[in-house]
């Protein structure tokens, strides 16, 4: 039997996880992956409290129905913006393209 608190500990791994990811890794598709990480540690967490917390409300589930679909629209805005960053810069290296200056 799971708790509260195993699912908690998980969430938390995955967000440190994905934390490492976004302040580490220089490739922006990285970053992006990390982020997304980050949203889904989130969404545990909403949806675990939600069951242990009040079991007969569907609160937690719905919101989290809510952060995959803003998450599946900020991947599909970051996944293109990084294809117009390779297109003008030829790199998706976040170093080379700080300064946004072609």
């Amino acid at each position: 039997m799971l708790t509260l608190t195993d699912y908690l500990v998980l969430a938390a791994i995955l967000f440190s996880i994905g934390l490492a990811g976004v302040l580490t890794r220089r490739n922006a598709i990285i970053v992006l992956a990390g982020v997304e990480m980050m949203l889904n540690a989130g969404n545990i967490n909403l949806v675990a409290c939600a069951h242990f917390l009040t079991p007969l409300s569907m609160a937690g589930q719905v919101f989290a129905l809510f952060a995959i679909a803003i998450a599946g629209a900020e991947a599909a805005v970051g996944l293109a913006l990084v294809i117009a960053v390779y297109r003008h810069f030829r790199s998706v290296s976040v170093d080379e393209i700080a300064g946004l200056q072609g």
